[in-house]
């Protein structure tokens, strides 16, 4: 939702205290206020340093929340009138209170665990637990989880690097995992934690340090493997997420490693696959040397790495479709429906899906902007753009001479945002959860005449908005309108990551985004491939 800048706003902020919510759940709220009348910016956030410096850049560290602790929830709200206001504060104070209730109709309620041992009273058989905690708590309670020969799902952040390398030093010393901090998805045995699509249980086993990276590669592999009269043991045995920075050269690649060992020990997986941005060189060649000792057939996608593969057992490859297809293959031993290069490279890629012929744009039109929610997504377009000559401007730029200056006000020339990054969610829900700030930025966009191309990703499943794209669609439809008025093209290309199983419907979503007008792709690299042909 948007409102024109010349438009005053009215703010009002208060402070829940004591109540911990983890940022999806927080987001939630926000997204359920940015639907009331009136409200332009909700935003709801624990009281750490981290998140009140965030506040103050945005202009939204009102007084009433400057004194909130690391443990309480700050909310501010603006909206087009005071009414407004207090009808949006008053909603999220009924919301967080009913949040926080504990179920009663019993004779003796009961209370909700509060603490790893209590949980474990509760459910003696865990043997994992997710943390979702303020990040200067979460290291904490993580090494209490650890000492208790738990594994760990850390969807916390801001955890300092010293603390992550503590922890997981004594979880390998105890032969538990620890994924994380800052880690968004896994799929263990089935089990999504974080955001995860609903993907066929099967042979295949990934470790990631890139949360989309594993969502694209994970539904791509469902997707490849679902057709008639393949083997229905082909499908995801596990999807181990790291957190980015377990590449590091200072972490050592701890989890990456342990996730490489237990799925060489796991007798369901028979083919591993490695996602990641480059690591450190060291960690590189300790991931090639663990996955040597596994003696399963591997992929390992290092994005952007131009490195050799060691040995005829392990396969690199460079975009995260062909990552998908060259595990397909392998845990197969026939080849998927399409050769995996023309998946990512060609045009051939594209012939299962209505690709229109590519429009007549005007010559003033040349520019291409693309709007990512997951910046994995992001840097690879970045890369092959680069391969086919263009020089992509970004807030996540591969090549950092191309730093975008000021990325909230202004696009320049070819520009690629990731805007599920920090700068971009601020006061709002990610991307992937609400798409307002992606809207606006698209409607901004259309009416710039020398945008030729817009490119968006539509990410569904577990924890994912419920209907992208119907928001979406209508944005699209409207964006066409603006250039039309103009008289001139302007086309929206993209693709969904998601499957058939997922909850919004990936067919359904693709329908809906179709009949806007929007050019689906069957995958991430080959959208980018399209978008650079239609800059030709």
């Amino acid at each position: 939702m948007s409102t024109p800048t010349s438009q005053a706003l009215f703010t009002q902020a208060f402070v829940h205290a004591n109540l911990y919510k983890d940022s999806v759940a927080l987001m939630r709220v926000a997204q359920a206020l940015l639907a009331l009348d009136g409200v332009v910016n909700a935003t709801l956030q624990m009281g750490n340093p981290a998140n009140k410096e965030i506040l103050t850049e945005a202009g939204l560290l009102t007084a009433e929340v400057q004194s909130a602790g690391p443990s309480d929830v700050m909310v501010v709200v603006q909206a087009t009138s005071s009414k407004a206001c207090a009808s949006a504060i008053d909603a999220a104070k009924v919301q967080l209170a009913g949040q926080g209730k504990v179920a009663s109709g019993t004779a003796q309620e009961e209370i909700a665990p509060r603490t790893v041992s209590m949980g474990l009273a509760k459910l003696s058989a865990a043997n994992i637990v997710q943390i979702s905690v303020p990040g200067a708590y979460a290291a904490a309670e993580a090494l209490k989880a650890v000492k208790q020969g738990l594994n760990v799902f850390m969807f916390s952040d801001n955890v300092p690097l010293a603390q992550e390398i503590a922890i997981k030093t004594e979880a390998k010393k105890r032969g538990v995992l620890v994924m994380g901090p800052d880690c968004g998805t896994a799929i263990i045995g089935g089990v999504p934690l974080g955001f995860a699509n609903n993907v066929r249980r099967g042979n295949i086993g990934l470790v990631a340090a890139s949360g989309t990276g594993l969502q694209e590669v994970t539904t791509q592999i469902h997707r490849m493997s679902g057709g008639e009269g393949r083997r229905r043991t082909v499908g995801v045995s596990h999807a181990i997420g790291t957190g980015g920075r377990d590449v590091y050269a200072d972490v050592g690649g701890i989890t990456m490693l342990q996730g490489i060992e237990l799925l060489a020990d796991d007798a369901a997986t028979q083919v591993i696959a490695i996602v990641a941005k480059p690591p450190a060189p060291e960690v590189t060649q300790k991931v090639l040397a663990a996955l040597e000792r596994a003696g399963k057939p591997a992929v390992v996608l290092f994005l952007g790495s131009d490195l050799k593969s060691p040995s005829k057992s392990i396969k690199l490859v460079q975009t995260m479709v062909d990552c998908a297809a060259q595990a397909v293959r392998l845990a197969e031993k026939f080849s998927p429906r399409v050769p995996s290069a023309a998946l990512s490279r060609g045009a051939d890629g594209l012939s299962s899906y209505p690709i229109p012929r590519k429009p007549k744009f005007s010559q003033a039109s040349r520019y291409l902007r693309a709007l990512y929610s997951g910046g994995t997504y992001c840097s690879e377009a970045q890369m092959i753009w680069a391969q086919a000559g263009l020089s992509v401007w970004s807030n996540i730029p591969v090549n950092q001479a191309l730093l975008l200056p000021h990325p909230k006000k202004a696009s320049f020339e070819h520009t690629a945002l990731d805007l599920g990054d920090d700068d971009f969610t601020v006061g709002k829900p990610h991307p992937m959860i609400d798409q307002g700030a992606r809207i606006e930025r698209l409607l901004r966009e259309a009416a710039d005449p020398s945008v030729r191309v817009i490119v968006l990703d539509v990410v569904i499943g577990w924890g994912a908005h419920a209907d992208p794209a119907s928001e979406l669609a209508a944005a699209i439809v409207q964006a066409k309108h603006i250039a039309a008025k103009d008289k001139r093209a302007l086309a929206v290309l993209g693709f969904v990551c998601g499957t058939d199983q997922d909850p919004q419907g990936f067919a359904a979503q693709e329908k809906k985004l179709q009949d806007a007008g929007m050019v689906l792709a069957p995958n991430s690299a080959s959208a980018a491939w399209l978008a650079a042909q239609w800059l030709q």
